[in-house]
This record gives C-alpha cells, sequence and structure tokens, in this order.
C-alpha cells in the first residue's frame, strides 16, 4: 500500500511514522525547503535555540513516545525551573497556583493579580444561579458570566493567548478546556467545578514534569523523525508543493512539484487554507468548511545577551502579560534559566526570546524585525529593568501560524470529517482539527494514518485468494 502524506511538519511526520509501522509504503510531500513546521532549531551567538515551539505536554504520552521511538528518549528534558510570572497591573508578579487554565478553586489564590474588586466579584459566583453551558461556550464569556471579566483580562486571557494566540472571548470551551466544559455543566457554580477537576487530578495524579523539552531544542524532533522515516523505507521530499488532488480509479494522485504522484491512499497533513484548495473539487462542502478556520500570525524575537552586560540577570523562566494592559509584547522566556542545555552551552550568554502578535490585534507583526527587537527591548526594560543591548537577535514569523478555536470549532470538525467520509483512502490531520499542542498533533496524525492502513486492509483480499474470488 503506497500513502501519500501531504506536508511535513510533525503531523505529517508523525502520520508517515505509524504507516510505516503499518507496512506501508510513504512518500511525504512538503512544499517549504525544510521540514518540522512551527518546530525550527536555530542558532543565535553560536549556540542553539528554539525557533518555534520549545517545548510539549508530558502529561500526553504522544510526544514523549515519538521522541523515544526517534531516538531522543535520552535527550528529553523538563525545565530547569518551574517558577513563572504575570506581568500585570504594573508589576511582575508571581504565577498564581490553585487554577485551572486561570480560573481558580478560590478566588483568594489571584490576590494582587486582580483588584480587591476583581476578587469580591469573583467569590459571588457561589451565590449565583446557575449558568447555562448550552453545546458550547466561550471560556471568556462563561468565565466573565460567573467571576467577572476581571479574572478573564488579567489571566485566563494570557494563559489561553500562550497557547492559541487568539481572543479568550471567542475561544471554545469545549475545544480548548474539555475538563472544565464537562464539569461546569454539571455544576452550578464554576469554582465548585474547577475545586472538582482539582480533587480527580490530584486523585489520579502523575508523577513526573508537566511539559518536557529536548536537549538541543524541539526543532530536532521533526529531523529524527524523518531519520527515522527514511530508515524505515520513506521517501521524504521537500520544496514539493502539491497543486492538484484528484481520485483516480481505486486511489489517488497528486500534482507534486508539477509531475503526477500516484498512490492508494493519501493523509493530507497540511494547514486548512491549504487543504481546502485541494479538497474544493473533491468535496466541496469540506473545502468550504475548511476555509472558515482562521489563523493567528505571531513573530518570535530572540535575543542573546552578554551577561556581563546585565546590571541584573532575570530570574525565574518568564513571564506572560496580559492584552489588557496594552503592551507590545505577550510574554517572555527566559531559556537559559528555563533549560539547563541552554545555559550549559556558553556561560557568559544569557538568551530570551519575547512573542508579539495576537488575534485581531496583529497590526504590530507589520513592523520590519528590527522595530520588533526595539519593541521587545522597551517592554523588558519597563517590566524587569533590563537595560542592556544584546549581542545578537533573530526574528521569526509565523504568518497565519495558529488555527483558531472558537464556539463550534469542534462541530464544524465533525461535518469536515463526515463529507470526507465518501472519499475512500483519504484522511485529514494537524493542528486544526483535534488540538494545537505537539502531543495532540501526533495523536490526530495516528489516528489518521490508522484509518487509511484500515481501508487498505478493506480494499485488499485476503491473502491466498483473487479479488472476486471466494
Amino acid at each position: 500500500m503506497h500513502v501519500i502524506v501531504i506536508g511535513g511538519g510533525i503531523s505529517g511526520l508523525a502520520a508517515a511514522h505509524r504507516l510505516l509501522e503499518g507496512g506501508a509504503r510513504v512518500t511525504v510531500l512538503e512544499s517549504s525547503p525544510r521540514l518540522g513546521g512551527k518546530l525550527y532549531a536555530g542558532r543565535i551567538a553560536d549556540a542553539a535555540v528554539d525557533l518555534g515551539a520549545e517545548s510539549m505536554l508530558a502529561r500526553r504520552p504522544e510526544g514523549l513516545d515519538l521522541a523515544r521511538a526517534a531516538g531522543l528518549g535520552a535527550a528529553l528534558r523538563p525545565p530547569a525551573t518551574g517558577t513563572s510570572a504575570i506581568w500585570t497591573r504594573g508589576e511582575v508578579r508571581p504565577m498564581p497556583t490553585g487554577h485551572v487554565m486561570g480560573v481558580p478553586a478560590d478566588p483568594a489564590v489571584l490576590d494582587g493579580i486582580v483588584s480587591p474588586d476583581g476578587l469580591a466579584r469573583a467569590a459571588e459566583d457561589a451565590e449565583l444561579p446557575r449558568t447555562e453551558v448550552g453545546e458550547d461556550v466561550a471560556v471568556g464569556e462563561f468565565v466573565a458570566a460567573r467571576l467577572g471579566r476581571e479574572v478573564v483580562d488579567r489571566l485566563v486571557e494570557p494563559l489561553l493567548g500562550g497557547v492559541y494566540a487568539g481572543d479568550a472571548y471567542r475561544i471554545s470551551m469545549r475545544a480548548a478546556m474539555p475538563a472544565l466544559f464537562e464539569a461546569a455543566r454539571k455544576e452550578r457554580s464554576l469554582l465548585a467545578a474547577v475545586r472538582g477537576i482539582q480533587e480527580r487530578a490530584a486523585a489520579g495524579r502523575q508523577d513526573g514534569p508537566v511539559f518536557m523539552g529536548i536537549e538541543g531544542g524541539m526543532g530536532r524532533l521533526p529531523d529524527a523523525v524523518a531519520d527515522t522515516c527514511r530508515a524505515a523505507g520513506a521517501d521524504i521530499r521537500t520544496d514539493a508543493p502539491v497543486t492538484g488532488l484528484r481520485r483516480t480509479g481505486d486511489g489517488w494522485t497528486a500534482i507534486a512539484a508539477g509531475r503526477p504522484l500516484e498512490a492508494d491512499a493519501v493523509v493530507l497533513a497540511a494547514p486548512a487554507p491549504a487543504a481546502a484548495r485541494l479538497l474544493a473539487g473533491l468535496s466541496p462542502a469540506a473545502a468550504a468548511e475548511l476555509e472558515r478556520i482562521e489563523y493567528a500570525s505571531m513573530a518570535l524575537v530572540t535575543m542573546a545577551f552578554r551577561r556581563s552586560d546585565l546590571a541584573r540577570v532575570p530570574e525565574g523562566r518568564g513571564f506572560l502579560v496580559p492584552a489588557t494592559d496594552g503592551r507590545a509584547i505577550k510574554a517572555s522566556t527566559f531559556s537559559t534559566n528555563k533549560w539547563h542545555w541552554n545555559a550549559a552551552q556558553d556561560p557568559d550568554l544569557f538568551v530570551l526570546r519575547t512573542s508579539l502578535g495576537r488575534y485581531g490585534e496583529e497590526e504590530v507583526l507589520g513592523r520590519d524585525d528590527a522595530d520588533l527587537v526595539e519593541l521587545s527591548l522597551r517592554d523588558l526594560e519597563t517590566a524587569i529593568g533590563l537595560t542592556a543591548r544584546p549581542a545578537a537577535s533573530a526574528v521569526t514569523r509565523w504568518n497565519g501560524g495558529l488555527p483558531q478555536y472558537p464556539v463550534g470549532h469542534l462541530d464544524r470538525v465533525a461535518r469536515v470529517r463526515r463529507d470526507l467520509a465518501a472519499l475512500p483512502g483519504l484522511a485529514v490531520c494537524g493542528a486544526a482539527y483535534d488540538g494545537v499542542g505537539i502531543p495532540a498533533c501526533i495523536a490526530s496524525a495516528r489516528t489518521a494514518a490508522e484509518a487509511v492502513l484500515q481501508s487498505g486492509s478493506r480494499a485488499r483480499p485476503p491473502a491466498g485468494s483473487e479479488a472476486g474470488g471466494e
């Protein structure tokens, strides 16, 4: 069985890996010159850094399992420090504990993050009548109704924004926070719903870190997976854009770099806009749904400072920034503090990065790279008193990089898959469907790969028989 995988990001590579495990022959077609998508390793001031995603959730197994399968098990590393903060109400304050993505079990944990009036408003949740959740609801809308807007604006929004670069008042609670969604459907009080989540988590507590990185950077993962796939016989091509896809008899033909390539099945692991273009003539309804998936853009500014230039070395692993304060940056990560391997490369080097760009507020990304560096330095000076100039800097732009999950997103994904079920041997996967995190993308990819493997098994006659025979 020959399967074409369209897209060489971590989803496409994970799909290829699973297909090879299932005995398929695999061709991966990636339109850009490199593999990995938003996993991107680079260098600054001769030090290895991540210029894209830098860690993955360790409480889900898919990312760790794939890293181990690709030979990176010994390179898995937890963050060196768990101390994070939030720059809010004029100060960088310790990140509170005892909350679920910013939604507390007890409003008291938000003291200092929100005002006394905000704390009093959040406490009213215990006495308010039920707020119906329905089939789906925006996280910000529901939390604001129960606890007040200040809790959303000061904590929920920056935490969700760090994952989706989105607007908390649009993001689907059912898609982004399913445990809270289900708990809120059962409990009258949102505070009580969070307490229930925490109690269940404590009862089944997993040991080990919440997040995990890779020594040398998460950007090593896609290349390691690609090497493993090549060793198993995969044909992986970069600079190979797919401009056409059509059904041919019992199989498929992709037009890649101007040439036809035939296969028994296709895994479409491209972003939603590219997938929509390829599906327009095959499934207009699915293509129309995919066209409606919006994306947010962002930029990462990575800077390396000489410690001798720093009046004071920043502490902790970084901070988040609420949009309501009107700052240019939405977060800063102190990479040298966060990762032992980063600090060990050059004892005199301190590497940090900032992120800019939110859904609906992306005009800042129209500025040139030098301006983004200066905007970041201005905010860093205000937040932590950093006045030094970087020895080196790099700006990485992720235009249309993060799919948005508004209310109704999961229903849209279900409609896409229902419509594509009429096309045997075709499956879709990636960040636009089942979650934007690395483990979620890998899980989506494995599900897609298994679907086409099963379709191939159904299409083939049993061993020792002929098609059409008894």
